[in-house]
């Protein structure tokens, strides 16, 4: 269901700084009126790429982060905005979303092919593959 159609058409929709005032709800279509442009100047095209460069500037931090806790907390946040790390342990290697990064023999034939442990998360955009984890996989000895 869409946001818009939870409101009465009598609701106001408050449009910010940008607009003088308040507009009806369902006023406007959702292709009339693009609510990032409305506030802040830009494209949306614009915004996009605005926000898939912080979200690359985020994943370069965390990388580095020496910090547990602000690792976690730039994880969270990324989070927040639909951005979730991948870590498959224990979850069948798939070659298309996963990258090997090593190799740990076993002698137990139902864990070959099994992610072992992750090294690196991977990350994922609202289900879009952003950055596959490098894993590493067992395999039979």
């Amino acid at each position: 269901m869409n946001v818009s159609d939870s409101r009465s058409d009598t609701e106001s929709v408050d449009i910010g700084s940008a607009g003088k005032g308040t507009v009806p709800a369902g006023s406007a279509s959702e292709t009339d009126v693009d609510p990032v442009a409305l506030a802040s100047g830009i494209s949306r095209d614009q915004a996009l790429a605005d926000r898939q460069a912080l979200i690359q500037l985020c994943l370069y931090a965390l990388d580095r982060a020496h910090s547990e806790g602000v690792a976690e907390r730039i994880e969270q946040s990324l989070a927040a905005v639909g951005v979730h790390a991948v870590r498959p342990d224990g979850v069948r290697f798939d070659p298309a979303r996963h990258e090997a990064g090593g190799a740990v023999p076993t002698t137990d034939p139902g864990l070959e092919g099994v992610v072992a442990e992750t090294e690196v998360p991977g990350f994922t955009d609202h289900d879009r593959l952003l950055r596959a984890p490098i894993v590493t996989v067992y395999t039979r000895r």
